[in-house]
């Protein structure tokens, strides 16, 4: 009989490894062996195999002609050049939902998810819940990789999502004291209602140039997050500490 846990036990290794990662608790560098992670989890070395390669695949661990997994060390041209190809995934998506015309569902849920980040933005920039927004912002992003009805697309976008720190929420919490940043948030709404409107008027490139825009606004935050000097932690930006300086 086959193991109804089996999904849920790997996914949560693939949880608690990437964490570890993103935070720092496992640094850019260490060799992390099958043996050693399954121990470090408490769990046998099947689920940890697998979670490992998934990992593997988001870009978080790199597996040599061995076998052996080493924690990735990235570069600002690593995380730029995700962003960038999540910003041409998203603007391929509202570019091919314009032109097909969007799926109902995907649009209704990108809509209604416009109006409650409305909701949370309306106080101004000082009182935004960024919690809340992350949450709504997150939906959004989902919906918009649902809006061509390819799940080709889908997938190949929520792929690009999971790249470290190319994530459409991979910056807000944590520079939330910055007054700058609250104010760019303002800024992705209107490009999120500007997306919406391109693709309902069925104008393909418009909406193309708006998805990639947009991901240009999370390249300035990274570049913002890196330029704060709050010490040797990656500002509390999960994964930022995976980034290494440059000669």
């Amino acid at each position: 009989m086959p193991d109804g846990n089996k999904p849920r036990t790997i996914d949560h290794a693939t949880r608690d490894l990437r964490d570890r990662i993103l935070s720092g608790a496992l640094p850019s560098g260490m060799h992390l062996s099958e043996t050693a992670a399954a121990e470090m989890l408490g769990m046998s070395r099947t689920p940890t195999r697998e979670a490992m390669a998934l990992l593997v695949e988001e870009g978080l661990l790199e597996r040599s002609a061995s076998g052996r997994c080493t924690v990735r060390a990235l570069t600002r041209a690593d995380v730029a050049d995700a962003i960038e190809l999540r910003g041409v995934l998203e603007g391929m998506a509202l570019r091919l939902a314009a032109e097909r015309g969007p799926d109902p569902d995907a649009l209704a849920e990108a809509e209604a998810s416009v109006e409650a980040i409305e909701e949370v933005i309306t106080p101004g920039a000082q009182a935004l819940d960024f919690e809340r927004y992350a949450t709504l912002n997150a939906r959004f992003h989902a919906a918009l990789a649902r809006l061509p009805g390819s799940p080709l697309m889908e997938r190949e976008l929520l792929r690009a999502h999971r790249q470290p720190l190319a994530s459409p929420s991979a910056f807000l919490g944590s520079q939330a004291a910055q007054l700058a940043f609250r104010r760019s948030l303002i800024i992705a709404q209107s490009q999120h209602r500007a997306m919406l409107a391109a693709v309902t008027a069925r104008e393909g490139s418009r909406a193309e140039a708006l998805g990639r825009e947009h991901a240009r606004l999370a390249r300035q935050n990274f570049e913002d997050a890196l330029s704060l000097d709050t010490g040797a932690d990656g500002h509390g930006i999960p994964g930022l500490a995976l980034v290494c300086a440059e000669n």
